[in-house]
């Protein structure tokens, strides 16, 4: 039977909107153009059009004409869904406001980095600068050259070798810290009334570890002990011995049995060099560590010290000016700002993506009516936009990282908080400005670029696997055999590193040489394991690498002068010329808002356009 047809004027329309069933009368009394099932003068002929083609007849029944309307507004959807924001603004003079939010964020969250990556250094430099004091305050036999990390290090790790170094070792931290105020910096006790604390010794010991090593015998227990003991010190710390205090605790410290000693202790101090025009002065309590490690059990107990900085909570100036707290109202406003930018710009993103899954639901339900085939892969992935989804990634982790910016701004949050806000904050501006990539994929000097990179993806990652397998067997190799020897290769992670600082030719002659004859035959192995393996990658796969890269390249080029592959969703629009500023795109055909008649012709459509097509059918589409 032939589907609705559109009333040709308006008095018919209204009787058809009032008694629907005269509409189907009206179809019956019609003459097939076509043929029917049960016509026998006219052969029923398959009339679904081609992908990238129309229906053509100079008489064109009814359904002909839905069919047409159909086709074009789906071409001319799938149109306007493709196109970037400066052609959505010229057809439908639609703002491009998810363009103007991706602007703003930029600048904001660019600018919340640049003033948490000022603070953070201040913050880091600050600490690792007190840390430095504290070692030469602290820790007995620490010199100026310790203070600069080199490679390799111009010392040798700073270690206690004797029983007596210990107890000298814990002394001397002892003292350093109850002539605390005899430091230049503006350091105080962690109490009250600012007198000196009791500073907590800790001893990790096997619970049991005794060695006879004249007879090859031992008692052993793997099972660590922890005994913590409070050292109370006299006025004059100088006269205090750690060896004294624990033989009248009855504490003995058995070497052979001990894993590690610690020495915890806490200094408070105030930071003027922050304050500032619209900046309070910083207040700062570190944790300070002392720590003694015996684990190798090799007759060198390492000797370091870690200060923990945790900020605290100023009480003012009580002389003559309060707290200027403009600094922190100004970036708790920013703060604010950039989570409320980033989460609007979240949804607008999720949108996006929800409305293209919708869009592309449509797109095959209509080639499964319209043309009776399934929608390909490549025209399915047409609908996914994978910059909306690392729009979204770096959306959240901006939020993340401006909450936990906002509780450090507080001072409700310290230690490793710094750096997983900058963790967060620095991969979200990282991705954000990748973002920019995206628009300028629209002028066609810079799509080369993204284009290339984007055709050489699989290729390169394929190349990679392979070149990674032969990296894996290399880096393996060369941490068994030179790592006791070499001290570039002495943990897997190291030597991972070395062989990629050597396929960009860092330090060549340096790995070569530091490798010490003890062995003539590994000596000869170092060499002969370096060159193959720095020829192979340098010589060859780096230079397939480029290859694959520039065979990309040239595609690109060549797609730029002969045309692009086309998927079946990008072949069914081509055929589609309007201009974006056509106007068609603001017709009512097209848009929302349409009159009735308009209505009505669309639900004609709509509704011949879900019945199945079959051999028999009457009105196909041509």
């Amino acid at each position: 039977m032939f589907p609705f047809c559109a009333p040709e004027n308006e008095e018919e329309m209204e009787a058809l909107v009032m008694n629907p069933d005269a509409q189907g009368a009206k179809a019956s009394e019609m003459t097939p153009r076509y043929g029917t099932a049960d016509s026998k003068d006219v052969p029923s002929v398959d009339r679904r059009p081609s992908l990238g083609g129309s229906p053509s007849s100079s008489n064109t029944p009814c359904t002909d004409i839905c069919a047409d309307q159909e086709v074009e507004r789906m071409k001319r959807r799938l149109r306007f869904f493709f196109m970037n924001p400066i052609e959505k603004w010229h057809a439908k003079q639609r703002f491009p406001y998810k363009f103007l939010i991706q602007v703003i964020k930029i600048v904001l969250v660019t600018t919340q980095l640049c003033i948490f990556a000022h603070n953070r250094y201040k913050h880091v430099n600050y600490a690792w600068d007190n840390r430095v004091t504290f070692s030469h305050l602290f820790l007995r036999g620490w010199d100026t050259t310790r203070e600069v990390n080199s490679y390799p290090p111009a010392v040798g790790p700073l270690a206690l070798y004797a029983k007596e170094d210990f107890f000298l070792t814990v002394d001397y931290a002892i003292s350093g810290y109850g002539n605390l105020s005899e430091a230049i910096g503006p350091y105080s006790y962690d109490t009250d009334d600012n007198h000196m604390g009791s500073p907590l010794l800790c001893l990790h010991e096997y619970k049991e570890g005794i060695i006879f090593g004249f007879n090859e015998s031992y008692v052993f227990n793997s099972e660590i002990d922890k005994h913590c003991i409070n050292l109370t010190v006299p006025q004059n710390a100088s006269e205090f011995s750690s060896k004294e205090y624990l033989r009248s605790k009855n504490m003995d410290v058995n070497f052979s049995a001990l894993v590690r000693a610690t020495l915890e202790f806490a200094v408070k101090t105030v930071n003027f060099k922050a304050a500032g025009a619209i900046t309070p002065p910083d207040c700062y309590r570190f944790d300070v560590k002392i720590d003694m490690d015996n684990g190798d059990q090799d007759g060198q107990m390492l000797l370091s010290l870690e200060a923990e900085p945790m900020r605290l909570v100023c009480q003012g100036d009580v002389e003559y000016v309060t707290d200027n707290r403009l600094d922190y109202i100004l970036g708790s406003i920013l703060n604010c700002f950039v989570i409320l930018v980033c989460g609007l710009s979240l949804l607008l993103c999720g949108r996006a993506i929800y409305r293209a899954q919708q869009l592309k639901n449509e797109t095959i339900r209509f080639f499964q009516t319209v043309y009776g085939t399934v929608l390909s892969r490549e025209g399915r992935l047409e609908f996914l936009n994978l910059w909306y989804i690392m729009i979204i990634t770096n959306d959240v982790l901006i939020i993340f990282g401006s909450a936990i910016k906002e509780q450090i701004d507080r001072k409700q949050m310290a230690g490793d908080q710094w750096n997983v806000c900058s963790v967060f904050l620095g991969t979200g501006n990282l991705l954000v400005w990748f973002g920019v990539l995206r628009y300028l994929g629209f002028f066609k000097t810079y799509n080369v670029v993204i284009l290339t990179l984007r055709n050489a993806a699989p290729k390169v990652a394929r190349f990679s696997l392979c070149a990674l397998l032969i990296y894996a067997g290399f880096t393996f190799c060369g941490w068994l055999v030179l790592g006791p020897y070499h001290i570039k290769f002495r943990s897997l992670a190291s030597t991972s590193e070395c062989l990629f600082a050597l396929i960009n030719g860092d330090d060549m002659f340096a790995t070569f040489s530091i490798m010490p004859m003890k062995s003539p035959m590994l000596w000869w192995y170092c060499r002969f394991y370096l060159y193959t393996f720095i020829s192979l990658y340098i010589y060859v796969v780096l230079s397939l690498f480029i290859s694959i890269i520039m065979d990309a390249y040239e595609t690109i080029k060549l797609y730029y002068k002969e045309g692009f592959p086309k998927s079946d969703v990008q072949a069914f629009m081509a055929s589609c010329t309007d201009e974006a500023s056509s106007g068609l795109f603001r017709s009512n055909s097209f848009s929302a808002s349409a009159s009735l008649r308009s209505w009505f012709d669309k639900l004609c459509c709509r509704l011949h356009l879900r019945k199945p097509f079959s051999g028999t059918s009457a009105g196909r589409f041509m």
